[in-house]
């Protein structure tokens, strides 16, 4: 199928963005969840706003011993990123399951983010991180908690006049056990379960509406049990 007609804006600063955001409009950063919901209709905005021009949302830096990656930061660059490696393998270690390299070429920590998906990968490692999400508008700025920015399947809290600006991910105890892995049908696909363990927080993705964070499988509320079954696999995987 081929996506219902719409405007195109490709704006190069985020004032000018956040301008044109709306009800009818969808903002397009690395493309692999929009186009797809384009092309089979099931979204049908007016106006696409390509965020791929706009300055200072593509940085990965440390800051105050806090990660910071801006939303348009491609998956392939934070798989890449030393700075990661070095302070965040989780998450190093998540976005490399996501998909295939060209998929993760052109995806974004953002757009990966904002479609919410439960078994994702990159916002089960980023619950279990402790990381916050930082929203603007027209209206201002404010910061969400995981807990608070995912709602439910493919939904998060940015409303529709919103911007996914940055993840602000905190500093991880030296010493602390980061690991990260996942059940799937085969690879590339999307997982049935997967668990990211950072200190002693646990991650799960896959298994409710929204990432769980739990400080042991005792806590954690799985009704699925062929899928609790492969939480607990995957735990005692990474010891």
């Amino acid at each position: 199928m081929k996506p219902a007609s719409f405007d195109y804006v490709a704006p190069r600063t985020l004032d000018e963005a956040l301008e044109l955001l709306g009800e009818d409009a969808k903002p397009l950063a690395g493309g692999q969840s929009l186009v797809p919901l384009l092309n089979f209709r099931l979204a049908r905005p007016k106006l696409i706003v390509d965020l791929n021009n706009v300055e200072g949302l593509g940085g990965i830096r440390r800051q105050g011993g806090s990660l910071h990656l801006g939303a348009l930061v491609r998956q392939r660059a934070l798989e890449r990123s030393r700075v990661v490696a070095e302070g965040w393998p989780v998450l190093r270690d998540a976005v490399r399951h996501v998909a295939h390299p060209a998929i993760r070429n052109r995806g974004t920590v953002g757009g990966s983010v904002v479609h919410a998906d439960p078994a994702a990968e990159l916002p089960c490692a980023l619950a279990a991180l402790g990381a916050r999400f930082q929203l603007r508008s027209r209206r201002g700025s404010r910061t969400l908690e995981h807990d608070g920015f995912f709602l439910g399947p493919l939904q998060s809290a940015v409303e529709p006049d919103e911007l996914l600006v940055e993840v602000e991910v905190p500093a991880v105890a030296a010493g602390a056990r980061q690991a990260f892995a996942e059940h799937a049908r085969t690879h590339g696909d999307f997982a049935l379960a997967c668990v990211a363990i950072v200190g002693d927080r646990i991650g799960i993705g896959g298994v409710a509406p929204t990432p769980l964070v739990v400080g042991s499988l005792d806590e954690a509320r799985i009704d699925d049990p062929y899928r609790r079954a492969l939480v607990v696999e995957l735990v005692r995987r990474l010891g």
